[in-house]
């Protein structure tokens, strides 16, 4: 699994870094689970903020425009409709198996994180191109699936062109 310290080495120095759990517990308690924890520490190093001019991630204590759970309760929303949830490989939610809808991009793809089907097994990422009906599962955590990302590596949300020179971030306000 990535580590943050790759993560830090190629997106920057993280000027976030949130410590008070308070907010994830608030938010897993609403949706009935405990979200990844390399998920969170990438997320609490860094807050809301948009990568690479491209990909959104978003804090959970981020003000109400940036909030990931409020985000998380629309994009739900959203998803849940009929004619949305055929574009997805499995419906999404909280249970076993489904996909949980984390961060999105500016090019019209959404990144998700397949809840596991056991305890024990891990989280993997499911990103669907919202312009069409592909979607593409990342048998990968969502950190190594992000390091892949600021690599340039193709998974299915592509930075190339958008980070010609090196990864950035910026704060999201």
């Amino acid at each position: 699994m990535a580590t943050l310290s790759q993560i830090r080495s190629l997106l920057g120095e993280p000027r976030f870094n949130w410590s008070d759990a308070a907010p994830w517990v608030e938010m897993e308690r609403e949706f009935g689970i405990e979200f990844p924890a390399d998920f969170r520490e990438i997320v609490d190093a860094y807050g809301s903020v948009q990568i690479n001019g491209q990909l959104y991630v978003q804090h959970p204590a981020g003000h109400l425009l940036h909030s990931l759970g409020r985000s998380v309760r629309g994009d739900l929303e959203l998803w849940r409709e009929e004619d949305m949830a055929e574009f997805l490989p499995s419906p999404v939610g909280s249970g076993p198996g489904e996909l949980m809808p984390v961060a999105s991009a500016m090019t019209g793809e959404w990144v998700f994180l397949r809840v596991p089907d056991g305890p024990s097994l891990p989280w993997r990422v499911v990103v669907q191109e919202f312009d069409s009906p592909a979607w593409t599962l990342h048998e990968m955590t969502f950190s190594d699936w992000l390091l892949a990302y600021l690599r340039g590596e193709d998974v299915t949300v592509c930075s190339r062109r958008f980070a010609p020179d090196r990864p950035f971030y910026e704060p999201l306000s």
